[in-house]
């Protein structure tokens, strides 16, 4: 028996074939390794996108290195040759409005007192600072809030803020494509088709909007920040939007930029082995491997990438990663596990995660599913996780069990879509201010 995906209206096949993996695995052969119609490369290109759909194309300056801000200001021909003039001449002018928009998060050039009038007038016409446009903003009961925020011609995307337990600070999940071509089939994302990559300017403005929400901005040197942690988890796989991902991640961990510790930032994958070791290697931040499955013939189901990287070949993409971390209590990698009825969560299943990953630092964060319209998983039952976790952590693996939140609002793992579903009134939802 050989399983194969084919497009689908509902998850209901799907799930079967999960559950059809789990009692015949033994007689499902290894697909052949070969790309998936329709996925972007691991090295493609970023994909340029205005911020405004208005007629007239202003670039965003929001995402620029400091290298390309300085050229634009003192070349572009949309600023007047007076404009560049004093751009090129007066190095500090740059340098204001850099801090405006990192260390100040402003949304517009008026904002940026500190420059001559004609200056932000010109700025204005010429460009947009690049934080898109907030189109609803919801609050759960649990605190977790979920902005649609809109970058232009239909690239709609979804970002949430997931409030600590005390409820002043919160991690910040952003989203790197517009949809995802993964098609992972417990994934809400996954049903939604890739439009786009996000720009580096389109990621960062997701925690500057975030930061500004909880009153970061100003930052300074003995303030505390509310918004203390970034991950890659939402919408899209950032391996394969790397090149954008990685010029974000500079932004947000340069010290004159939003200056938070690499450690403190997270980049999640399905499994894109050829740029695991980069994380490492080029950007020194956190790695999370969304694995949800221990066998080839069920992962293959779940996360249909893994008929190109299958399990094998992801542990060999973690150690590599690993193999250029510093040697500190950060040093290791955390492992997502969906948790489904019947179909991942049995006792064997944790055993065989145990051994898996007991051969190198690793940490685990078990999932219960949380459903979505369309959808026919069903979450494993609370003592079956309880179990799973204990065998887990008994084998000297960490693991925890992560709490649901946002389901109110569908702002949990597995969730995200950005379309005209999430505009629907739910009950329980409380209209939040942007």
């Amino acid at each position: 028996m050989r399983l194969l995906l084919a497009p689908l209206t509902t998850t209901s096949t799907v799930a079967a074939m999960a559950r059809s993996c789990y009692t015949t695995a033994a007689c499902v052969q290894r697909p052949p390794l070969h790309p998936l119609p329709g996925k972007l490369t691991v090295d493609s290109p970023p994909t340029p996108s205005p911020c405004s759909s208005s007629s007239k194309y202003k670039e965003p300056l929001l995402g620029l290195s400091r290298d390309a801000l300085e050229r634009i200001l003192i070349t572009s021909e949309s600023l007047p040759d007076e404009i560049r003039t004093i751009f090129a001449q007066r190095k500090h002018y740059q340098q204001d409005l850099w801090r405006f928009m990192y260390r100040r998060g402003v949304e517009s050039f008026d904002e940026m007192t500190t420059l001559r009038k004609d200056v932000r007038k010109a700025l204005g016409a010429a460009f947009v600072v690049g934080n898109g446009t907030v189109k609803s903003s919801l609050l759960s009961k649990d605190g977790t809030r979920k902005w649609l925020m809109g970058f232009g011609k239909g690239a709609d995307i979804e970002t949430v803020l997931i409030p600590s337990v005390e409820g002043d600070a919160g991690t910040i999940c952003v989203s790197s494509q517009v949809g995802c071509s993964l098609a992972c089939s417990f994934c809400h994302t996954g049903t939604q088709k890739l439009l786009r990559n996000l720009s580096a300017g389109e990621i960062v403005s997701q925690v500057t909007h975030a930061m500004r929400s909880m009153s970061d901005f100003p930052l300074e040197p003995t303030k505390r920040r509310a918004v203390t942690n970034v991950v890659f988890m939402g919408q899209g796989e950032p391996l394969y939007n790397l090149r954008n991902v990685s010029a974000a991640i500079d932004l947000l961990t340069r010290r004159t930029g939003l200056d938070m510790a690499p450690w403190r930032v997270t980049v999640s994958t399905s499994g894109v082995v050829p740029n695991m070791e980069k994380v490492g290697r080029d950007l020194k931040v956190g790695l999370a491997v969304s694995l949800h499955a221990v066998r080839d013939e069920l992962r293959d189901v779940l996360v249909p990438l893994n008929k190109q990287y299958p399990i094998a070949e992801v542990m060999k993409g973690c150690k590599a990663y690993l193999g250029h971390m510093p040697d500190t209590k950060h040093r290791r990698i955390t492992f997502e596990y969906v948790m489904l009825d019947g179909i991942n969560d049995t006792p064997t299943d944790a055993r065989q995660l145990a051994k898996l990953l007991a051969q190198f630092p690793s940490h685990v964060n078990l999932i219960p599913f949380n459903p979505w319209e369309g959808s026919d998983y069903v979450s494993s039952k609370p003592e079956a996780i309880q179990t799973f976790r204990k065998i887990v952590a008994d084998q000297g693996v960490p693991c925890h069990i992560r709490l649901p939140k946002g389901q109110d609002i569908m702002a949990a793992c597995g969730q995200l879509k950005s379309s005209s579903d999430v505009k629907r009134k739910r009950s329980g939802l409380i209209a939040a201010t942007a």
